[in-house]
């Protein structure tokens, strides 16, 4: 995680952006506590990690501040893709498309019928090539700088 903020985000972000998103992104271990936690691994080493919530938090590891953990309906309400980071030596390779595969099909098998994100401006690219749509951007400034991040969601009726 620490590799992916720090360096695929440069390009996207100003340095001062960069240490401000360590407020803003990381682990919430809810997701693993709740099983939805996907971690893979490739040539022996861990390539990248992501998963999906029926929690109410959008975004955001265990330090940042208003998390939500209300679940959620899957009759009127969107699972959360969460916490997903490639390590850069794995990037572009299909690591990020996977998980968000793994998702998808996990969410589904429990009723879901739309995903929500919170993309990061060098992970929109990975979500508009996967269908999702941008709902709306946000400036997110909890971490002293703010951070460009956009609110992203599917359909994943059958």
């Amino acid at each position: 995680m620490d590799a992916a903020i720090a360096e695929l985000q440069q390009g996207f972000l100003t340095p001062a952006q960069i240490a401000a998103s360590r407020t803003i992104m990381g682990l919430d271990r809810q997701l693993i506590a709740d099983g939805t936690y996907f971690v893979i691994e490739a040539d022996g080493q861990i390539a990248g990690c992501g998963g999906w919530s029926r929690r109410a938090t959008l975004y955001g590891g265990d330090h940042s501040p208003g998390r939500d953990a209300a679940l959620l309906d899957p009759a009127r309400d969107a699972a959360r893709v969460r916490a997903m980071y490639t390590h850069p030596a794995f990037a572009r390779r299909g690591v990020g498309r996977l998980i968000l595969a793994l998702c998808e099909d996990a969410a589904r098998a429990e009723g879901f019928t739309r995903l929500e994100l919170m993309g990061t401006l060098s992970g929109q690219p990975l979500y508009l090539s996967a269908g999702y749509t941008v709902i709306e951007e946000i400036l997110d400034d909890r971490g002293g700088e703010p951070v460009p991040l956009a609110r992203m969601g599917k359909s994943i009726a059958s």
